[in-house]
Parts: C-alpha cells; sequence; structure tokens
C-alpha cells in the first residue's frame, strides 16, 4: 500500500529533465499570469465604477499587502527549500516535522499580523501619507484585507509545501478556483447584486478575503481525501509544534530571499523617483513599460521557481550532476520563452503600449523608446534569476541577496540619476542593461567558481 502511494508522488530526481522542468514551470508561470490580470480586473471595476479615490484607496492597500506578502515569501522559500531537500532525500519523516513547525509558525505569525492590522490600519494608512479624500474607503478596505490575512498566509504557505514536494499543479488548480471566486463574487458585492447589499469598496475586499477562505479550505479537504503524503495524520498531530531549530533555519535562510525581494521593489520605487522629476509624461509612459516587462518577467519567474525546487529535490538526493543539468536547461528555456515575448512585444510594441497610454502626446513614444533599449535585458533578468534560483536550493542565500543589491541600488539607481541629469531621460534608461548584465555576470561567476555547494540548510 506505501509502495502504491509513494509511486504517486510527484518525483523530480528521475526522468527527463527538460520534459519534467517546462511541465512543472508551466503551472506556475500560468497562475503567475491568472493572478495578474485578477488585479487587472478588480482595478477595473474599482477604477471605473467607484472612483478616483477608491482606487486610491485600493492602491494604497495594496502596497502594504504586497508588503506582507513580501515579508512572508523568503520564510516561504525557505521551507520549499527544505521539504524539497528531505522529500528528495525520501526522508518523509523529517519533511512531515518541516511541514508541521513551518505551519504551527506561519499561523501564529498570521494572527498576529492581522491583529496589529486590524487596530492599527488607519495608523499604518496615515504613515503612507495617504490622500485624505481616499482615507475612509482605505481603512474600510484594508481592514477587511487585514482580517483575511490568516487565510491568505496559510493559503501561500500550502501552495509553497506543494510546490517544495513536487507538485505544481494542484496549487494552480485551486489558484483556478480563487481566481474567479474573486472575479465573480467583486461586482456582486461592490454593487450589492441579487439578496447582498452593496458594500462599494468594501465588497471588493469581501470578495477577495471568501475567495481565499473557500480556496483554502477545499485545497485541505482536497488533500486529506487524496491521502497527500505530506499530510499531518491524526497519529502524527505531534509534528504540530514548534521546532525551534526548525523556526531558527527558516528565519536565517527566509530573511535574505525576503530581503531580496524588498530590495527589487524598493529599487523600482527610487527610479519612480527619478523618472518623476522629467514630468508626468515619462512616468506614464515608463508605467506602462513596465506593465509589459511585468509580463517579460513572468516566464523567468516561473522557471526560477522551478528550478528552485527541482534542484532541492536533487540536491537532498546528491544527483550533482543533475542539478547542473537542470541549471542549463533552465537557462535555456528562460532564453526561448522570454525571448520570444520580447521579441512578439518588439513586433507591436506601439500597439501594446496604446493599450495604456492615450494616442496624443509624447508618452508612448517615450514607451517605444523605453522597450527599445530596455526589453531585450530582461533576458538577463531570467538568466540571473534561473542561475540563483539553483544556488538558492542549496541554502547559500547571501551571495545573491548582495549581487541583487549591488547591481540595483548600486548600480542601476545612481547610474540612472547620473545619466538621466548628464545626458537627458532617453539616456537614463540604458542603466537596466548595464545592471542586469552585472547581476548576470556575478551570479554566473558564482555558480561556476563559489563554495555554494558547500551550504546546508541544516547543519
Amino acid at each position: 500500500m506505501e509502495q502504491a502511494k509513494a509511486k504517486q508522488r510527484p518525483v523530480l530526481t528521475e526522468g527527463p529533465i527538460a520534459k519534467t522542468l517546462f511541465f512543472f514551470s508551466l503551472p506556475i508561470l500560468l497562475g503567475n499570469v491568472l493572478q495578474s490580470l485578477n488585479g487587472s480586473i478588480n482595478s477595473i471595476w474599482v477604477g471605473k465604477f467607484l472612483g478616483e479615490q477608491a482606487l486610491a484607496a485600493t492602491s494604497n492597500a495594496n502596497i502594504i499587502l504586497f508588503f506582507l506578502l513580501s515579508s512572508i515569501f523568503g520564510i516561504g522559500m525557505a521551507a520549499t527549500i527544505l521539504v524539497g531537500q528531505k522529500v528528495g532525500a525520501q526522508n518523509v519523516p523529517d519533511a512531515k516535522r518541516v511541514v508541521g513547525t513551518s505551519a504551527v509558525f506561519f499561523a501564529s505569525l498570521s494572527l498576529v499580523v492581522a491583529l496589529i492590522g486590524l487596530v492599527f490600519s488607519s495608523t499604518i494608512l496615515d504613515w503612507m501619507n495617504t490622500p485624505a479624500d481616499a482615507k475612509d474607503l482605505a481603512v474600510a478596505y484594508t481592514r477587511i484585507l487585514f482580517a483575511g490575512v490568516p487565510f491568505m498566509f496559510v493559503y501561500n504557505y500550502v501552495m509553497t509545501i506543494l510546490r517544495g514536494s513536487g507538485d505544481s499543479k494542484t496549487p494552480f488548480y485551486f489558484l483556478i478556483l480563487s481566481v474567479a471566486l474573486d472575479i465573480g463574487l467583486n461586482p456582486v458585492f461592490i454593487f450589492g447584486l441579487g439578496p447582498f447589499p452593496e458594500l462599494g469598496i468594501s465588497g471588493s475586499a469581501l470578495a477577495t478575503f471568501i475567495a481565499q477562505f473557500v480556496s483554502l479550505i477545499a485545497l485541505i479537504i482536497y488533500l486529506y481525501r487524496k491521502e497527500y503524503f505530506l499530510r499531518i495524520t491524526k497519529n502524527e498531530m505531534h509534528f504540530l509544534r514548534v521546532d525551534w531549530g526548525i523556526i531558527k533555519i527558516l528565519v536565517q535562510k527566509g530573511i535574505p530571499m525576503g530581503l531580496q525581494m524588498i530590495v527589487v521593489s524598493s529599487s523600482a520605487l527610487g527610479l519612480f523617483n527619478i523618472i518623476n522629476t522629467f514630468g508626468s509624461e515619462a512616468t506614464a509612459a515608463f508605467g506602462a513599460a513596465s506593465q509589459l516587462s511585468n509580463y517579460v518577467q513572468m516566464p523567468a519567474m516561473a522557471i526560477g521557481g522551478a528550478v528552485t525546487s527541482m534542484a532541492a529535490q536533487n540536491v537532498g538526493a546528491g544527483k550533482w550532476g543533475r542539478v547542473h543539468r537542470i541549471t542549463l536547461i533552465g537557462v535555456a528555456f528562460n532564453v526561448l520563452l522570454t525571448g520570444a515575448l520580447v521579441g512578439l512585444i518588439h513586433i507591436f510594441n506601439r500597439e501594446a503600449l496604446l493599450l495604456f497610454l492615450p494616442a496624443t502626446g509624447n508618452a508612448v513614444d517615450i514607451g517605444i523608446h523605453i522597450n527599445n533599449v530596455t526589453l531585450w535585458s530582461f533576458i538577463l533578468f531570467g538568466v540571473m534569476f534561473v542561475v540563483s534560483g539553483v544556488v538558492r536550493s542549496t541554502g547559500a542565500v547571501m551571495i545573491p541577496l548582495l549581487i541583487t543589491f549591488i547591481a540595483l541600488w548600486v548600480v542601476r539607481t545612481p547610474l540612472a540619476y547620473y545619466l538621466g541629469k548628464t545626458f537627458g531621460l532617453d539616456a537614463l534608461w540604458w542603466s537596466f542593461p548595464v545592471s542586469f548584465t552585472i547581476a548576470v555576470t556575478c551570479n554566473v561567476l558564482y555558480y561556476l567558481f563559489g563554495n555554494w555547494k558547500g551550504a546546508k540548510m541544516v547543519r
């Protein structure tokens, strides 16, 4: 019986690497696209029908939400790597020990964050200089979001554990459910359709809350009915306790990975600060180009996440030859997929920008120039993301963080300021390919000659 169940487990340590990596990363990629579309559609409901103040309110609240998810991203990734290594080593009891401890940790953390958010929503929004005419709406929206934090944190946690164990399809299926519910319930609660009251902006937050809650409960029921091999059974409740050794590992390895995400997002804010000095057309053009580059980055982020899980299992199994082949194939997939998207946008450059910008004025022409200079360099960004994803799979997290910080804050932001002030707006965009070239070079050199293979999640 146990052997039959073991055969049903996702296996990332055997079989053809290219096929396995492609079908493992595809649901992650489609999930990223779904989440982006979900956010865009919800913004349309709020912005078009509730007005600019409501959209400003949700924008402020979503910045808080992004920061919260960024703060747990690294710890979730650390849990993914640790579970992947244990599964790769076929050590299911230790994998369950990680699952139990991290589940208790995430649940406890989410309750603390939710309580702080519910009590201090107004104060947090004041710190962010939320516009006065959007403040009351933002408070109402944010409080409901904070009430849903426990379900959001645990939902994202379960998704990461599944991917760490080698299953990316199940998270995608339940993400479809969550997104469908969120999109469908937004107009119901915003406008009060049928028997439901009209809640306005609070209805949008409530729709997200319900979508996350229903999807989480459905996912847990599904995993237990399918007898998912890492589920905690009635006889294994002792795993649901705080193991401070595991918590220490998750925090030590997770914080640098979370900081890496914060470095990326904060550098984007730094760039906006510089670009704003060139006027609203430049800012609008960069905003539109960023919308397109977000989609261009999705294959790299999906492949990077997939190679981390695959490499972690193979590190646990001691199959270093497969780890290196995973790296090469991941880089090749990134070049092909990201390159195809870059080429497509170049062909329809003006048409793509007109989806976000008015046809009048200079913003479209500025956006075309931005894309011509920067888009190709996102292929380099993808190579960097894949290589650093493999490096992280061993537990080597500090050097990738340092390289990211140097590339974005030591090189790109000061260079953008210098080029913009010295040579004008057209030259500013060359800071992207320069910084990405430095980042990918440093990551590849560390991969080839660094001691990352000697890093350990557990000493």
